[in-house]
């Protein structure tokens, strides 16, 4: 059914690039907080500046996420240590929760002028997995994942969320830790072996297989098949109406 093995009667989704059409502009987000970040700290330290690549670096570093893995990962990819600072830090301060509050200002402020889009083939199947009476939560380290089901309209086709701000207030690790999941599956009352998994980014695949969940479904929207299927997807798509 939909897709999926016998046993499964639960789906946990991913948000951006998976249900809605915002990976994009978390990419351009994160290369315009890095490059500006980069330029600033090459002309202090003497040394070249080398721009943030928006599919190599996002991919490997910031993907799927919580923010401030992202900023620091990256950040470690190139040798350069910030100190954590507090979540309460202005975005002008140069530690990882400042660089991070800096990313994120400019995402709300893009979505707030242009709205949000949702892939028309995961609406029908989110419609579909609702009418075969499969449980369904989204499960993404977004801080803005209610705002942005919401501006996509398609709010009322999920029944829990666990996103950046449950994950932040029960301390629960972020992808590629399967701890998310497994909170996505609790909320639907499911076990992980009953629960599938949808993800676009590899950190989120590695997580859906780390959780030991009964199906993982890879989403390709940008070209990485192949590093979907290693990082431990079961099958991929292009798209979610390919399993309708």
């Amino acid at each position: 059914m939909l897709g999926l093995p016998d046993g499964v009667t639960a789906c946990l989704f991913d948000l951006d690039g998976v249900l809605t059409k915002t990976a994009k502009v978390h990419a351009r987000a994160w290369k315009q907080m890095f490059d500006e970040f980069l330029k600033s700290w090459a002309q202090g330290h003497g040394t070249e500046f080398v721009p943030f690549d928006e599919h190599d670096d996002y991919d490997a570093y910031v993907d799927g996420k919580p923010r401030e893995d992202g900023v620091r990962d990256f950040l470690a990819s190139r040798g350069i240590e910030l100190p954590e600072g507090s979540p309460d830090d202005p975005p002008e301060a140069e530690t990882i929760y400042g660089l991070g509050t800096r990313k994120n200002n400019l995402v709300t402020e893009v979505i707030r002028r242009d709205g949000v889009e949702a892939y028309e083939g995961s609406v029908r199947y989110l419609k579909a997995a609702r009418d075969a009476g499969l449980r369904r939560a989204v499960v993404s380290s977004s801080h803005n994942c209610r705002e942005v089901l919401e501006a996509a309209g398609i709010a009322d086709l999920l029944e829990a969320r666990i996103d950046g701000n449950v994950a932040a207030e029960r301390h629960l690790k972020g992808k590629p830790r399967p701890d998310t999941f497994l909170a996505g599956a609790e909320a639907l009352g499911v076990a992980p072996a009953q629960a599938a998994v949808y993800e676009d980014a590899l950190a989120g695949v590695e997580a859906g297989r780390a959780g030991h969940f009964g199906f993982v479904v890879g989403v390709d929207r940008v070209g990485q098949r192949d590093a979907l299927k290693e990082h431990g997807a079961d099958i991929v798509v292009e798209d979610l109406a390919e399993l309708l």
